[in-house]
């Protein structure tokens, strides 16, 4: 079985083409935190390449920026390619089949959120239940 998932932060804003042949593709590199901590206490951050396809790729481009919190499902898939110059390169990176937010909109956007509603709630008017027969 093949399967990676990965919650972290995109470390800069995704980036879609279109095939020759019309599909979407869009390239993003996630930054995810490893659970433990290095020996002088800094917290240890793998970057992870992914690339996502047609309706996902879509979303991800429309929906994310840098600094969006995104939680994706895929797979690790490796390819080889020759560069410009002739020589092998190797690529591993995940295709996410499957992408979520992690955070609200408005935990994304934040500062500018909490200025608009300091508690994070919009202000309604009270309610005058006096007149409900229950």
């Amino acid at each position: 079985m093949n399967k990676a998932v990965i919650v972290g932060n995109l470390v800069r804003d995704p980036e879609m083409r279109t095939t020759p042949n019309g599909v979407s593709v869009t390239s993003f590199t996630v930054a995810a935190n490893r659970r433990y901590k290095s020996q002088d206490g800094q917290q240890q951050t793998d970057f992870i390449n992914c690339v996502a396809w047609r309706r996902t790729a879509e979303f991800i481009a429309k929906y994310f920026t840098k600094g969006s919190k995104i939680g994706i499902v895929g797979s690790i898939q490796t390819r080889t390619y020759d560069d410009q110059n002739g020589n092998k390169r190797y690529v591993t990176e995940v295709v996410a089949d499957e992408a979520e937010f992690v955070t609200s909109k408005a935990q994304n956007t934040g500062a500018k959120q909490q200025e608009a509603a300091p508690d994070g709630l919009e202000e309604y008017e009270p309610l005058d239940d006096s007149e409900f027969p229950f």
